[in-house]
C-alpha cells in the first residue's frame, strides 16, 4: 500500500465549481494533476477572501452598485500581471460575491 504524506490528508478539497475549470469538455477527466488544481484553488480562494474588504470599501466610497464593483474586480483580475487566468478570475469574482452575500456577477 503506497504511503501518503500528512499533507495529502490535510489538503482542502476544491469545490466542484472550481474543479470544473480544469476538467475536459465532457467533465470526466482532469486536464491538470489534482495537486495543481488544489494549488490554484488555494490561490483563488485566498484572493477572493482578500478582496472582500476592498470590494466593500469600494462599494461604500464610490457609490457604485454591487454588479459594477464585481465587474471592476474581474477586469482588474484579467490584466496581464494577474496571478490568475481569465477563467479563474470569473470564479474568484463569483466566490467574492458569495462571501459578501451579493448577487453573482
Amino acid at each position: 500500500m503506497p504511503s501518503q504524506s500528512m499533507d495529502e490528508y490535510n489538503q482542502i478539497e476544491p469545490p466542484p465549481s472550481f474543479v470544473a475549470l480544469f476538467a475536459s469538455p465532457t467533465g470526466h477527466k482532469l486536464l491538470e494533476p489534482m495537486s495543481t488544481v488544489r494549488q490554484r484553488y488555494e490561490l483563488c480562494e485566498d484572493l477572493a477572501q482578500a478582496l472582500t474588504e476592498q470590494a466593500s470599501v469600494h462599494l461604500f466610497k464610490s457609490g457604485a452598485r454591487e454588479p459594477e464593483v464585481l465587474e471592476k474586480m474581474e477586469l482588474a483580475l484579467t490584466t496581464e500581471e494577474s496571478p490568475v487566468t481569465a477563467t479563474e478570475a470569473k470564479w474568484v469574482v463569483t466566490r467574492l460575491a458569495e462571501l459578501l452575500g451579493w448577487e453573482p456577477h
